[in-house]
């Protein structure tokens, strides 16, 4: 029950209102007696929707599109790994002082390391947005090679040069030698069904493919990447292991995952 003494968390983001995030979250919280809610809020101004953070002694938000770069220097601390990445996705607030995390990457490797060891292997990511610098870093940090490719190759070089891999040009993804692809892009997201950021007929070569975007959860891409052979990560996964990395920091308990896993994927009328 909803009472004076809620704890309130919500997420950050622009469009908001397709988020899974309060599913997962108020699953966790109901699981565990938690007295806390988590909301959407669809923020139209960043500055000021930080300083309300502030304000009305909101416990922790998570951080969407398209502010995970753009919050960083309207908060007050930054943990050494967002620093590197240079992106937020996750903010607790103690006693008013913010402190911006990542748990982004984390996310991404846990749902890539369940189907395929990431150490020596070749990896392709599409798009140089958040979550690419993410990606990108929890990748790298598990030995694997990058190389990366953007609609923007400014955004590409400047992610690479912070982070490390390689930027190529759009017109040269066929000749890339990777075996595991991960998009990172809205391509594909409703109400976009049928977009796909990459020539179908490229998927073959790929061993692992994984989509970030989880509505739908079946994506094209994943779709023509199953009758290439290729196994298949949907973007609820990367999703649900950056969330409890996230309800661990706001709250210091561990989070329940499977509870939190169940709520998402029947959110979206499916099992896991």
């Amino acid at each position: 029950m909803i009472n004076g003494q809620t704890k309130i968390f919500g997420i950050l983001g622009r469009p908001v209102a397709h988020s899974l995030s309060p599913v997962m979250h108020n699953a966790a919280f109901r699981h565990l007696g938690i007295n806390a809610a988590y909301v959407a809020f669809p923020v139209t101004d960043l500055a000021q929707a930080v300083s309300g953070l502030r304000g009305l002694g909101i416990g922790g938000v998570s951080v969407t599109i398209p502010f995970k770069e753009e919050i960083i220097p309207l908060i007050d601390d930054l943990d050494p790994q967002a620093g590197r990445i240079g992106a937020v996705n996750t903010v607790v607030n103690r006693d008013g002082r913010l402190t911006g995390y990542n748990t982004d990457w984390l996310g991404a490797v846990t749902a890539l390391t369940a189907k395929v060891g990431l150490k020596g292997r070749h990896v392709l990511i599409l798009g140089a947005g958040g979550a690419s610098r993410a990606i990108a870093y929890g990748i790298i940090q598990k030995g694997a090679r990058v190389s990366l490719t953007d609609v923007d190759q400014a955004r590409a070089a400047a992610l690479v040069k912070d982070l490390g891999g390689e930027a190529i040009p759009l017109n040269t993804v066929g000749d890339c030698p990777a075996t595991i692809l991960v998009n990172a892009t809205p391509v594909g997201m409703a109400p976009d069904l049928d977009g796909i950021p990459i020539d179908p007929d490229r998927l073959g070569r790929f061993e692992v493919v994984m989509d970030i975007v989880y509505q739908p959860l079946q994506t094209r891409l994943l779709r023509e990447a199953e009758v290439h052979g290729c196994a298949t990560i949907d973007g609820l996964q990367m999703l649900i292991h950056q969330a409890t990395a996230q309800f661990e920091l706001w709250t210091g308990q561990e989070a329940p995952a499977e509870v939190m896993a169940r709520a998402a994927y029947q959110a979206l009328g499916t099992k896991p």
